[in-house]
């Protein structure tokens, strides 16, 4: 792997965390960071993301990873934030339009995630490439606001959570001030999409961009997340993954203190290595995990499939898939496949799936979803 040398700059600085930090140097970090230990764990999540990417393959329709995977990033990439629902909430919600008017906020905000990061894999397969418009376009949806990149006069810190030590205390001050913020992130943009002068491997990019936008901080909230659908989109785009499925936030969340600490010291004493194996493990590691549960509902799928053919003769594999697409199912979803709208036949067929235990239903005042609770037992393992 050749890269070019780019002088960026870089120079010991004393680190304040009360003042903005203008001094964020620019892309790419000092060519000695990436030493050989840093390429041996590259090398194993590359391998880990390429097996990954193979066996999404593996699924009849690919993109229902997208309606379930996903659920479960939406909601652990929330939770990293403080912002929780149960799974409950959140099945109900996806599976009736009604329900999803009338959720929680929290239950929105995570279903907001999602939709973020289905529209902006649209966009990466249309345009190819992460962009300032599509980085926006992830914000302004997650937080279901008008807001673009913060103003200069707006004070924007970060502070210690309210169950931390100390809390309330502010542990970083994000760049501000006339053009600096744009300024870092056309950078960032261009180390992105810039193979010429940016000769680096995209994984590697990822991770070392995802630093750099976290520590622009570009917006006023809602940086953690948008960050972390981008390294999905990014991932995409240069055809290191098929679809936007690596569930990244659930080793976040399991390694939380370790995420927050490598970020800080990449800041306060430019531990760019560091902060590279810390990364590169959680591809690695998230790759293998992912690939896990994409083994477990393909297997499901096809276990699922031969046992209702042969005992119903209406069951066929776009029934069976549709059931896999989410985990709680209303009976219009399967008349919609069927083209038959008879609510007495609709509910006949569910009973006779619900007897065949590949459902159950769940009763919710008036409504009644039916819970696919192999898909469940399998997302929530």
């Amino acid at each position: 792997m050749s890269r070019k040398q780019i002088k960026t700059g870089h120079k010991k600085t004393v680190f304040d965390r009360n003042k903005p930090y203008n001094e964020l140097p620019l892309l790419p970090p000092p060519d000695e960071v990436i030493d050989n230990e840093v390429l041996i764990k590259w090398g194993l999540a590359s391998r880990a993301l390429a097996e990954l990417n193979k066996n999404i393959l593996r699924l009849p329709n690919p993109t229902m990873l997208v309606n379930t995977i996903s659920l479960q990033e939406a909601k652990s990439s929330s939770e990293i934030e403080n912002i929780f629902t149960t799974d409950d909430e959140l099945y109900k919600a996806i599976s009736d339009k009604v329900k999803e008017e009338s959720a929680n906020p929290n239950t929105k905000e995570v279903l907001r995630y999602r939709e973020a990061l289905w529209a902006g894999y649209a966009d990466i397969l249309e345009k190819g490439k992460v962009d300032n418009d599509l980085i926006i376009q992830v914000y302004q949806q997650i937080k279901d606001t008008k807001q673009k990149i913060r103003p200069p006069q707006s004070q924007v810190v970060i502070k210690r959570g309210n169950s931390d030590l100390r809390a309330g205390e502010v542990i970083y001050t994000p760049p501000r001030g006339h053009g600096i913020i744009e300024a870092r992130m056309k950078n960032l943009i261009g180390f992105l999409n810039n193979s010429k002068d940016y000769q680096l491997d995209p994984l590697l990019k990822m991770v070392i961009a995802h630093y750099q936008f976290e520590a622009i901080h570009p917006f006023s909230d809602g940086n953690g997340r948008t960050g972390r659908i981008l390294n999905l989109l990014y991932l995409v785009s240069q055809g290191l993954l098929t679809q936007p499925v690596l569930y990244l936030s659930r080793y976040i969340i399991q390694n939380k203190d370790d995420y927050y600490y490598h970020l800080s010291a990449v800041t306060q004493r430019n531990a760019w290595k560091n902060w590279l194996l810390f990364m590169l493990e959680a591809v690695k590691q998230t790759a293998s995990f992912t690939n896990q549960l994409i083994d477990e509902i393909a297997n499901q799928m096809e276990a699922t499939f031969r046992y209702a053919k042969a005992e119903l003769k209406w069951y066929n594999k776009e029934i069976n898939e549709v059931l896999f697409t989410q985990p709680y199912i209303k009976p219009t979803t399967i008349g919609n496949i069927l083209g038959r709208t008879s609510r007495t036949t609709l509910t006949q067929y569910m009973a006779e799936l619900s007897k065949l235990q590949i459902v159950s239903p769940k009763q919710d005042g008036k409504q009644v979803f039916y819970v696919n609770n192999d898909l469940v037992r399998i997302l929530e393992g």
